[in-house]
């Protein structure tokens, strides 16, 4: 499947027509890039490493440049804060507005404050999509959620720790990074590490070690042979790995630390024999050490490099990696992480810098994610959630958190240890976002967002200023350049002038292009006069909700 497949796809075109289509082929590398930099190559860069930019973000992005605009991205700064009680005045050890992470569950109304924890949990989620700011941090949060997979962690407490892990390691070395989520608590209890022992090995967590955390399995070479790794280096690294437990799981006692501890007594104690495939080298007992010793001997084979490189390739750029792809961009962004002594953050910025990322192949064809697409609509149309009333504030958040979940990506719980089906399953990988089910509802969220808004409880819903969109353009008195300005806000490339024409007809049906000229002064020479401004405020809704739901705004 070919980039312009993809859009022919979402466009409803036959798969005979697709056929008739050649692949057309990047060849575009590494090397940075250094040609023109205007608005659709800073929504581009902005777009695949945000939450839907806003309008004057892609115009600070063009006037600072792409290279400032890419340091900016990953001048991340502190982390966030905790999440809070926001609610909740029944919990006997955290007040209404301070941080409960680490704070133990009182037994007699445990499955009530895990509950409100676990609402201030997602609140706090959505919260860093929607304050994320022009940054990297985000997306690469959620990248590595889809890695290193955990589901189905039911306390509150263990998916904070787990997922501030990720947010504190998204940018730095990926070795360091294995080692830590090897003994991380979540992963503990869902890939059954707590029960890997000595007397009963459990083979869970090294399998996914090496196929999906670290080296892949490459090409099938043999029985039980992957060309990367074999089963006997599976039952081998079991046994590495044990003798780890997590503690605190539901917390109830104050002298319990959550976190990861080793046993030396569930530890087998005995040398273990990898294959070939990682030299024949022998490891030695090393106590709680041992896990470490082994993670530097996985990072010690190249192929670890391509694998990682060639996941961040399919998450920023597109997801077939072509020959050309391989030798062209997958290699030196290997051979650059290795260079860098696996610091992620090296090749994802020679990546989003690169030629290859800016080839105009490279652009409007990925289907973006319900995260992208959620928090995307409400950026780009800049609706404004009001903070002063904080319970609102996260009541609203926490629906929000939600509504990706109705498209099929609910963050904590993806459906397997592999992740979203839509970033591995071949051939059709983003195409697998849009079906008969999400495609509606993607449309009602929209219509819901420009009709009523975001909704608050107990409050006025956060609207779309349309007029205030408009407002701000360059040029909103003229009907075309005003719609070649929300065309690149909206749409990753440009469209025809035949679906031009046909929003002008929603602004101006049937007339001459001077009459909004007309129109639209006569509101701004008067912009209390509740008519005219109903009048503009009414097609500006209509004009957003034909773009919106045109199968364009669907791409990135």
């Amino acid at each position: 499947m070919d980039r312009r497949a993809t859009l022919n796809t979402m466009l409803g075109k036959s798969k005979k027509s697709q056929k008739a289509v050649k692949s057309a082929t990047v060849v575009t590398g590494l090397d940075p890039y250094t040609g023109p930099w205007d608005y659709e190559l800073a929504a581009h860069l902005l777009r695949r490493t945000m939450y839907g930019p806003t309008n004057g973000q892609i115009k600070n992005a063009v006037q600072n440049g792409m290279t400032a605009t890419v340091a900016q991205l990953f001048n991340v700064g502190p982390l966030p804060e905790e999440p809070i009680n926001y609610y909740f005045e029944d919990d006997p050890n955290v007040a209404v507005g301070a941080s409960w992470v680490g704070q133990i569950y009182d037994q007699t109304n445990i499955s009530m404050i895990r509950t409100s924890r676990n609402r201030s949990l997602r609140a706090w989620t959505a919260k860093q999509f929607y304050e994320e700011g022009v940054s990297i941090r985000e997306k690469m949060t959620l990248f590595w959620h889809n890695h290193f997979v955990t589901s189905d962690i039911n306390d509150p407490n263990f998916r904070y720790n787990y997922i501030n892990r990720i947010r504190t390691n998204a940018l730095g070395n990926f070795r360091d990074f294995v080692k830590e989520m090897t003994i991380d608590p979540s992963m503990l209890r869902y890939l059954n590490g707590r029960q890997n022992t000595g007397n009963a090995p459990n083979e869970n967590y090294a399998r996914e070690l090496l196929e999906l955390f670290t080296i892949g399995k490459g090409p099938i070479a043999g029985p039980g042979d992957y060309t990367n790794y074999t089963e006997d280096d599976v039952v081998a690294i079991a046994k590495v790995l044990t003798g780890w437990r997590d503690r605190g799981f539901n917390n109830q006692d104050a002298a319990v630390e959550i976190g990861a501890y080793f046993t030396e007594s569930r530890h087998d104690t005995n040398d273990k024999q990898l294959s070939a495939r990682f030299d024949n080298i022998i490891i030695p007992n090393a106590g709680e050490a041992e896990y470490a010793n082994l993670i530097d001997i996985i990072f010690q084979k190249e192929e670890v490099a391509y694998f990682i490189c060639r996941k961040l390739y399919r998450w920023f750029v597109f997801f077939e990696i072509s020959d050309e792809v391989e030798i062209n961009v997958i290699d030196p962004m290997a051979q650059l992480l290795i260079a860098n002594d696996y610091e992620i953050a090296s090749v994802i910025e020679a990546l989003i810098s690169s030629q290859h990322f800016y080839d105009e192949l490279n652009r409007s064809c990925m289907i973006k994610n319900p995260w992208d697409f959620v928090f995307g609509v409400i950026k780009e149309t800049e609706i404004q959630i009001p903070t002063d009333n904080l319970i609102d504030y996260y009541n609203t958040l926490r629906l929000l958190f939600n509504t990706p979940r109705d498209l099929q990506m609910e963050y904590y719980n993806a459906p397997s240890v592999a992740g979203w089906t839509a970033y591995y399953q071949e051939p059709s990988f983003y195409q697998l976002w849009i079906s008969s089910v999400t495609l509606p509802e993607r449309m009602r969220i929209i219509e819901g967002f420009l009709n009523q808004g975001v909704v608050i409880q107990g409050a006025d819903n956060a609207v779309v200023d349309f007029l205030g969109i408009i407002n701000a353009l360059d040029n909103p008195f003229e009907i075309n350049p005003m719609i070649d300005e929300l065309v690149q806000l909206f749409f990753p490339k440009d469209i025809s002038q035949n679906q031009k024409d046909y929003l002008k007809e929603i602004l101006i049906p049937g007339l001459p292009d001077f009459e909004w000229n007309v129109e639209y002064s006569e509101y701004a020479s008067d912009p209390t006069n509740d008519n005219l401004a109903n009048s503009i405020n009414n097609k500006i809704k209509n004009l957003f909700a034909a773009m919106l739901t045109m199968p364009e705004y669907q791409l990135s």
